[in-house]
């Protein structure tokens, strides 16, 4: 609750009068009344959902079925499967990432060539390849991703890989554990 100010005695209003001066009133200028605002609405997200079914329709890949069955997986000989499980359920933190999105193959090779030489270089144990799911591929699948496979799985110092989880580009994008020199 609110209190109510103490009553000013004569003297203080005396020495405020004596301080400031006479004090006249401030004229009050009515306002226009203002017209009740518009209940937000989310144009944007509305319009990204019109689009998405569009987009399903027009699509030559269906996307639930690269989702089914196109994960990727593999664990090097002679270690252990609880390292692949543990990638799977995302208990490695993610160092670094590269996204191929946009990348012919070969352009796609040589970066992730770079890129994995920089990450065992910089000590990084678990890093993450953008390769996409290949839904603007046409007739060809996900090219990014198969070469992603194939380059992984021939490289002695990769350890393991796994499709990504959901939140992290799902079968999209690939985690990997490298082989470190430390």
């Amino acid at each position: 609750m609110r209190k109510s100010a103490p009553p000013v005695s004569n003297a203080d209003h005396e020495l405020f009068v004596q301080s400031i001066g006479r004090v006249r009133p401030v004229k009050q200028i009515p306002t226009a009344a203002s017209k009740p605002q518009p209940a937000p609405e989310p144009v944007q997200s509305q319009l990204d959902e019109a689009r998405v079914s569009l987009e399903l329709l027009n699509s030559a890949i269906d996307p639930a079925l690269i989702e089914v069955g196109e994960e990727l997986s593999y664990l090097k000989d002679g270690h252990s499967p609880q390292l692949l499980r543990d990638l799977k359920r995302g208990r490695y933190s993610i160092a670094d990432e590269v996204d191929l999105h946009q990348m012919t193959a070969a352009v796609a090779q040589q970066v992730i060539a770079i890129f994995l030489a920089d990450s065992k270089r910089a000590g990084l144990y678990c890093v993450k390849i953008i390769h996409g799911k290949g839904l603007r591929s046409r007739n060809e699948g996900p090219v990014l991703k198969r070469l992603v496979d194939r380059l992984l799985r021939r490289r002695a110092d990769v350890i393991a890989f796994a499709s990504a989880r959901p939140e992290q580009g799902g079968t999209g994008a690939a985690l990997v554990l490298l082989r470190t020199d430390r």
